[in-house]
């Protein structure tokens, strides 16, 4: 049976070995890194983990998919051609995707403040989706200091959003939404007092702002270039 030597997340063992019971493959990358989710025993503590596992020498590839992971100790220690990329744990429960067409930095505190509330950690993920809303409407402030703007609004988000709907920038539509976002926001990074239904709440009301800020300008804009592509002449 195959040995893998990692630290174990259940007892806190450093360079620990683990007995691979099972392996299942994932996935597969570049054409050659396969990624592997394997059950393993602790013998320090008798207790499994599931490791994710990608395969960092392409030789023993062939003999991994024909073998398994489990028989892997007639090609040496796992540690020989695996390396350790992490474990499965309360972080993969399935989480809420953010909405299509995001900025990479706001789609991942999104995806970071919906991984909060999977593992109910509440005050954080409130705070994440405070922070989507924070860097969603910093763009879109004109450059120069104009119509009472000025430096102050331009850092504090709750006189910001007071002068993106003022100046019609922002649809009105959206006013109590973003409200509700900032308030529960800083309850959650100030008093810690956000609750799972808090939690909830400012997961679907900061999807349907960036929905409104980013998703439909974005369909609408591809729906009107494929419309003008269709209406091309053809040469």
């Amino acid at each position: 049976m195959a040995e893998l030597v990692a630290d174990c997340p259940r007892c806190g063992a450093t360079k620990m070995t683990f007995a691979v019971e099972s392996q299942h493959l994932i996935e597969s990358k570049y054409d050659w890194k396969d990624y592997y989710e394997a059950f393993c025993l602790c013998t320090n503590c008798d207790r499994s983990t599931v490791f994710v596992l990608s395969l960092t020498e392409f030789k023993a590839r062939s003999f991994i998919r024909e073998n398994g992971l489990v028989r892997g100790s007639e090609a040496g220690a796992a540690n020989n051609y695996v390396e350790v990329e992490g474990f499965i744990n309360l972080k993969n429960m399935a989480t809420s995707a953010p909405p299509e067409h995001l900025p990479e930095p706001i789609a991942a505190a999104f995806r970071e403040g919906a991984t909060c509330l999977a593992v109910e950690c509440y005050n954080a993920a409130g705070t994440m989706f405070r922070l989507c809303i924070d860097l969603a409407t910093r763009p879109l402030l004109p450059e120069k200091d104009e119509n009472g703007l000025n430096p102050r609004i331009r850092r504090n988000l709750g006189l910001r959003l007071p002068w993106l709907f003022d100046k019609s920038v922002l649809p009105s539509a959206l006013r109590e939404l973003s409200s509700c976002v900032k308030e529960d926001g800083n309850d959650g990074a100030h008093a810690g007092t956000l609750t799972r239904q808090d939690a909830e709440d400012l997961l679907e009301f900061t999807y349907a702002f960036l929905e409104r800020i980013y998703t439909e300008p974005a369909k609408l804009r591809l729906a009107k270039e494929r419309r003008e592509g269709r209406r091309k002449p053809i040469s």
